[in-house]
């Protein structure tokens, strides 16, 4: 992905992501006046090749990891050489991205369009067909063997790695980390696919192999946050809350390890779970692999 210098900047407009409203307080019943920090959230508006697409309602960083990783997640480019930002601007009512595609996706795209006006960034508001929703999902790769310590090692690490949170106490992160834990980027958003749209866009941008680490997100695995990781080729998702039904069917279906409710106190593994492994799982006699043993979900 190229990006054009923006005609603003963003993040100088909008602050970092939050801004201070006057609140009354009672704790205890006592009632304080005091300046809070509230998270941000503007309407982001995507258009390709002059042509608008979606609406999102998004924090107002990382806007160009966003476009791209939306742009990715959702099919629209395949690569991240396909798409320039030509413009970010920015204004009292919000976002504007300009963005440019080859003729060939923008004719697909035409094909396709639909008009998303979704709160936090739901990518299914506004589809017009079920098909367009249920899409088959791509199959993701073999992708990386991790140890059960490396997930919980991630996950202590996303926790302290969320400073818009910390100030607000309003937004998901979604986090990659590589195949020993070690949490290599983070980006948070007021939405959860916002989320991890725009990490998927950082991580094109830094060139990461998504075959050789796991995403961990903050929130619940619903279908399309599946469909966004097995989209971007993302091979192992985490997240610290439940994953839907549907999500489980697509996650099985692409190949995509799925892990919910990833806490300090464990995991519940719902699809190919050769990915993840036990801490004591190793080389046995002979240069074979032991198995992963069965968490107690499985048994």
């Amino acid at each position: 992905m190229s990006v054009k210098p923006p005609s603003s900047e963003p993040q100088a407009a909008h602050g970092d992501g939050a801004v201070r409203r006057r609140v009354r307080r009672v704790r205890d019943g006592e009632l304080r006046e005091a300046m809070d920090e509230v998270a941000a959230e503007v309407p982001v508006a995507l258009a390709y090749n002059d042509e608008p697409f979606a609406v999102m309602m998004a924090t107002p960083q990382d806007i160009a990891d966003f476009a791209l990783g939306f742009s990715l997640s959702e099919g629209i480019v395949g690569a991240a050489g396909e798409l320039v930002v030509e413009d970010i601007a920015t204004s009292l009512e919000g976002i504007s991205v300009a963005l440019r595609v080859p003729p060939a996706r923008a004719a697909a795209l035409q094909a396709r369009r639909r008009n998303l006006q979704g709160r936090s960034g739901c990518g299914v508001c506004g589809t017009e067909s079920i098909e367009a929703v249920l899409r088959p999902p791509p199959r993701v790769g073999d992708g990386p063997r991790i140890a059960a310590s490396a997930l919980q090692r991630a996950l202590r690490e996303l926790r302290r790695s969320q400073p818009l949170n910390a100030l607000t106490g309003a937004t998901h992160a979604a986090g990659w980390a590589d195949a020993d834990g070690a949490l290599r980027l983070v980006r948070e958003d007021v939405g959860r696919h916002n989320a991890l749209d725009k990490l998927i866009g950082a991580m094109a941008q830094a060139g990461v192999d998504p075959q050789r680490g796991v995403c961990v997100v903050t929130s619940r695995a619903s279908y399309e946050m599946a469909m966004k990781a097995a989209q971007a080729g993302i091979a192992v998702l985490a997240a610290i809350s439940a994953p839907t039904a549907l999500a489980i069917a697509l996650a099985d279906s692409a190949g995509l390890t799925l892990i919910g409710f990833a806490r300090d106190d464990g995991h519940a593994l719902y699809t190919h779970p050769q990915r993840l492994l036990d801490d004591d799982a190793v080389a046995a006699p002979g240069g074979h692999e032991r198995a992963p043993r069965a968490t107690e979900h499985q048994r």
